[in-house]
């Protein structure tokens, strides 16, 4: 794509997002909404909205150029990718549950299930690859230091006498059957050329010719049949067609995708360096001019209030905003009210604290006896508000500056898209003016002190001075008299954080985490998630609301410290579901798409090392430190159960799970706003832990499935394609998908890796793979039985959310049926009274 078609994707979506504030933002205040269904549909409406905003800003803020048009779209992309994580938790609150279903709003906005996918930002990882790479060049020459990788050591399995016995019957009797074969392949082979030679003797030219054609011709229609089968069975969709291996444009577009990424750079060098010399410039050239017009604005002024008042003003502080506060459109006479207003204020300030008790009192008689008279008032203002939003601003400073600056500016002639220099020029004047105001109202307030004690020496004003200079030392008496945070305490002051990293990295507690993309994690939308929940049956969430709840739980905020900072804090996250459903693959996602360190606390990772309370004080320390220093930062635990144990089984005692019990939850609360640190917690046994201690911690908990059916014919056709399989009509699918009803994905991935050896894969242009083939590996593995997934829904339905949840669900069934029951009652009143009238009538 040119830097137009950019241009116009960019324009696309700011008006999109203009469209979408004045939804949001009407001019008259909304009245609160009590209907439940109409409140979600609304915030649902909005979600899905900025979704699309949002992934045409990420792909214009990837591919642009220009220097200062990046700003602008990273501005307005900080603020919708912020305002996506409040909406998204003003649902969780409605609906008192983590997952939503949009399936049938979509068809109204004319959307896919693909674009409810939330993107995840390029930026994260590419405007930090520097760092990121020096980073593993260190962890490798850490880990290099420490010598070879340590592989655990495989143990010996003993092996019976039968065993062995067997064994060795198995490999001889193989041994004489390849031998017996080859010698029976030897004897047909001496067979065909005895034959041959008997056809060639009898065999005329004309007929070997007639033979030939027929052979040919059989195996060229048979071939163009089988073809016509395909592109037919293909075109109606019973067969998957074969992807083909990257075209010419699509390497040619990935080509000009990293050279637009090499040009930004150059850009944004040239931009930096264009700040510099063009503020010098200006500060050389229009300095003087500034000056000279700002001083003689001021002494204007202080004539101006002479004559008004008769009496030369006081100069406003560096903290009131010095002659900047002057000259906002403002009269002599105004300037100086206000001045005199200011210190009225605070000598009042000193006054009024003595009357803020009796009138307190009296506001509390007052509240009493209103209340009855504002009951009505506070019954209609009952129901829903929207939440005030912290992205709002942001979003809309963004958007103004689009519409000012460069909605209307015609930049064809900039065909490279370097900077604009007067931008620059104009955004650098106001720094300088600035800076050069400060200089000047220095020297201001000193020509205006001299003035005064010209003209005022015989009024006595150094009195007033020397009260001024006392109030000034009591104000800063009171500010240092403040208590004063303890601070934690510093066990690691004489340390370093390069020592302190490679100290982790030794122990193991900082590892390595695996490149994986969270597009990797491969499962379907729900289509009929709406349609069960009318149904009042709750759905079990699919795989791709896993995966667009740790985009947003998690990848947004660590990626971002805008969003961090101003979003809903998320502190701590749980993982739970069956083994094999890719809680380990989300966590290493979430740190690859973030760039994240990874520590892991585990309880097997914490066998043997700190031992006692002083030293899992001092490593907990120590992780803190690193992970705040060098963040964002995942602490990860797994078998996070384990570490809450009710009772701690026999065989794991000495392994002492529960080290982390006490301290972990001071870990989660110190993690402040400004800390892009958070705690991922995974658990395949969640209801052997204490509850309330589990979700005292994980204020987040994300129950993870089995794969639904489309999950997994989505999985085999994925896994089957990487490996380079061809696929066939001989291969089903779709029945393989049927058949692996409850298996995880990590039971499907160990199916695919033991059957699709090099060998096979060498001999399936021969013989064509087929389904049985997986079957007998699948075998060995147990799937997840319903007891099993009752156990986890149940176990999730105690949790705060879910006792929320059932409380709302239990709560509407009651309204609804009250409802009903009032219904029914009125008729049975209207009958009673008409048969009261009939028996008058008689």
């Amino acid at each position: 794509m040119s830097n137009s078609s950019y241009g116009r994707l960019w324009a696309d979506a700011q008006g999109a997002l203009q469209d979408l504030l004045q939804d949001e933002m009407p001019l008259s205040l909304p009245r609160p909404q009590k209907d439940r269904f109409q409140v979600f549909q609304t915030l649902a409406t909005f979600y899905l909205r900025y979704l699309q905003i949002f992934r045409g800003l990420e792909a214009v803020y990837d591919q642009i150029v220009h220097p200062q048009k990046r700003r602008v779209v990273r501005h307005v992309l900080e603020g919708v990718m912020g305002r996506l994580v409040e909406l998204k938790n003003e649902m969780v609150e409605l609906e008192y549950s983590e997952f939503h279903y949009f399936d049938d709003m979509l068809q109204d906005l004319k959307m896919t299930p693909e674009d409810l996918e939330v993107p995840i930002p390029r930026y994260f990882v590419r405007e930090r690859m520097k760092a990121l790479k020096e980073r593993e060049k260190i962890l490798a020459q850490i880990l290099a230091k420490k010598g070879n990788i340590e592989h655990e050591p495989v143990a010996a399995h003993s092996m019976t006498v039968e065993r062995a016995v067997r064994l060795l019957q198995v490999s001889e009797r193989a041994r004489q059957g390849r031998l017996r074969a080859r010698f029976m392949k030897e004897i047909r082979d001496e067979e065909r050329k005895i034959q041959r030679r008997v056809i060639n003797s009898t065999m005329d030219h004309h007929l070997s010719a007639t033979l030939i054609q027929k052979t040919w011709r059989g195996y060229w229609q048979r071939k163009r049949t089988k073809k016509e089968r395909l592109e037919e069975m293909i075109f109606l969709g019973m067969i998957d067609p074969q992807l083909p291996t990257p075209s010419f444009a699509q390497q040619r577009a990935k080509h000009v995708e990293s050279n637009r990424h090499q040009m930004q750079e150059q850009h944004e060098a040239e931009y930096q360096q264009a700040l510099v010399t063009i503020k010098e410039s200006v500060r050389l050239i229009d300095g003087p001019d500034i000056k000279e017009t700002l001083q003689d604005q001021i002494r204007q002024w202080f004539l101006e209030c002479r004559d008004a008042t008769g009496k030369f003003p006081d100069f406003p502080s560096s903290e009131d905003g010095g002659s900047a506060s002057i000259f906002e459109q403002k009269t002599p006479e105004e300037v100086a009210a206000e001045l005199a207003a200011k210190q009225q204020e605070k000598e009042k300030k000193k006054k009024s604290k003595g009357r803020k008790d009796k009138n307190a009192a009296k506001d509390k008689k007052k509240d009493k006896k209103g209340k009855g008279g504002n009951a009505g008032a506070m019954e209609e203002e009952e129901g829903w508000k929207m939440s005030p939003s912290n992205f709002l601003p942001t979003v809309v400073e963004g958007a103004e500056i689009y519409k000012e600056v460069w909605q209307a500016r015609d930049d064809g002639q900039n065909f490279h898209q370097h900077f604009d220099p007067e931008l620059v020029r104009e955004e650098k004047r106001t720094e300088v003016e600035v800076e050069v105001r400060i200089q000047v109202d220095e020297l201001m307030r000193q020509e205006l002190k001299n003035l005064k004690l010209v003209i005022d020496r015989d009024k006595g004003k150094k009195k007033k001075k020397g009260k001024k200079a006392n109030k000034k030392k009591k104000k800063k008496a009171k500010k240092s008299g403040k208590k004063k945070k303890k601070k934690e305490k510093d066990f690691t002051a004489d340390r370093t954080i390069e020592s302190l990293y490679e100290e982790l990295v030794l122990e193991g507690i900082l590892i390595q985490p695996m490149t994986v993309k969270l597009c990797d994690y491969l499962g379907e939308y729900s289509y009929l998630g709406t349609s069960l929940r009318q149904a009042d049956i709750e759905p079990m969430p699919s795989l791709s609301d896993v995966r667009q709840l740790i985009a947003l739980y998690g990848v947004l905020p660590l990626g971002s410290q805008f969003v961090h900072e101003r979003g809903p804090l998320i502190r701590s996250v749980l993982l739970a579901g069956p083994s094999g459903v890719g809680k380990k693959m989300l966590l290493h996602a979430l740190c690859t798409e973030t760039g994240a360190n990874l520590f892991n606390l585990s309880p097997a990772s914490l066998t043997g090392k700190y031992p006692g309370r002083s030293g899992l004080q001092y490593l907990l320390h120590m992780v803190m430190k690193v992970a705040r220093q060098l963040q964002p930062s995942v602490i990860w635990i797994g078998d996070a159960e384990k570490t809450f144990y009710k009772k701690v089984p026999k065989p794991e005692k000495e392994l002492e799970p529960k080290r982390l019990k006490k301290d972990l939850a001071k870990v989660v609360k110190s993690i402040k706003v400004e800390d892009r640190v958070l705690l991922v917690g995974t658990s395949r046994r969640p209801f052997d832990a204490d509850l309330k201690a589990l979700c005292k911690v994980y204020k987040k908990i994300i129950l993870i499935p089995r794969p639904d059916y489309a999950s997994r014919l989505n999985l085999w056709k994925e896994l089957l394609r990487v490996r380079g399989v061809q696929l066939s009509p001989s291969l089903d699918l779709s029945s393989l998908a049927k058949v692996t009803d409850g298996y995880t994905q990590g039971h499907i991935l160990q199916a695919v890796q033991s059957v699709l050896t090099s060998q096979r894969l060498s001999r399936q242009t021969k013989k064509a793979l087929t389904a049985l083939e997986f079957i007998p590996p699948l075998a060995r593995h147990d799937p997840i039985y319903k007891e099993e997934e009752e156990a986890f829904k149940i176990w999730y339905s105690r949790t705060p959310m879910g006792k929320k949840r059932a409380r709302a669900g239990k709560a509407y069934q009651e309204a609804a049926e009250l409802k009903k029951g009032k219904k029914k009652h009125g008729k049975g009143i209207k009958t009673a009274t008409e048969m009261k009238r009939k028996k008058k009538k008689k």
